[in-house]
């Protein structure tokens, strides 16, 4: 209903008039905003668009892009809709909501190996204010990585503060690079990559594009970890223990939509060794 106000805006003059704003959670900027956007560039409609640092390779479609935001703003405002879908919707309309060609986009011949590529995207932070809950701990990196580290050339990237933009989480130590490094030293450490190709990239998330977009196999956690992992098609497996997109059903909804990844949700490790298992 609030979109219908923008109807001759949309349809009819289709200028370039729409400017958007936001500095939230990265996850909802990835599901909603960003496709949110590109839809009106497609429209032709897109003027402006305004996010965090770091966040302009990602909106490498606006023709004006403004990193205006340090920090993420952690609390949602609830009395707006101008971006449709926000604050998980029961249902998703994509009536304005357009597929972000990132893996097209940020294809590239330097991360390439000689085996098939597995990025598993950890995150180890306190979660709406307690301690961890969605992670893969060191004792489940073990499981994975001595029976998969040697089918795929592993990636194990989990960046810190100096590389993202923070919003209310904290990030904590879990000591698993010193253990991969010790037992797995085939592993490559994503950002030991980064630190080793500056030269190729902007900033950390514009690595990050460029190492996913050449990866067809992904482990994430819940949050922003796994709504870019679902950006460049393939499968991901997603460990996620709670939250809203259980309640309506995001992982089958608007997960998948995101490239056409085959998104398999793992509600604990169980689950996330048995789809490992099965897909991969």
């Amino acid at each position: 209903m609030k979109q219908t106000k923008y109807c001759i805006n949309d349809y009819v003059l289709k200028s370039k008039y729409k400017e958007i704003e936001y500095c939230q959670e990265f996850q909802q900027e990835l599901t909603f905003v960003l496709p949110f956007a590109y839809w009106h560039h497609l429209n032709g409609t897109l003027g402006k668009t305004i996010s965090s640092k770091y966040t302009k390779e990602l909106y490498f479609f606006s023709e004006q892009h403004e990193e205006k935001y340090n920090t993420r703003v952690d609390q949602l405002p609830r009395d707006t809709y101008e971006v449709p879908n926000m604050y998980h919707c029961p249902t998703v309309s994509f009536n304005k909501w357009a597929k972000v060609p990132l893996k097209e986009h940020y294809k590239n011949k330097h991360f390439v190996f000689g085996k098939p590529l597995l990025i598993i995207a950890n995150k180890y932070n306190t979660e709406w204010g307690k301690g961890p809950i969605n992670f893969f701990s060191v004792s489940m990196l073990d499981k994975i990585l001595d029976k998969y580290g040697d089918k795929y050339q592993v990636v194990y990237n989990r960046p810190g503060a100096d590389y993202i933009v923070m919003d209310n989480s904290e990030i904590l130590e879990l000591r698993e690079a010193t253990f991969i490094r010790k037992y797995y030293p085939e592993v490559i450490l994503a950002e030991d990559l980064y630190q080793e190709n500056k030269g190729r990239a902007n900033n950390y998330n514009h690595f990050q594009l460029m190492l996913y977009a050449n990866c067809d196999h992904f482990l994430s956690v819940h949050g922003g970890t796994a709504a870019l992992a679902s950006y460049f098609g393939g499968k991901n497996i997603i460990l996620s223990k709670r939250g809203h997109e259980h309640r309506y059903n995001e992982f089958n909804s608007i997960f998948p939509a995101l490239s056409g990844a085959e998104i398999y949700h793992a509600k604990n490790d169980a689950d996330v060794l048995r789809f490992l298992e099965r897909h991969y």
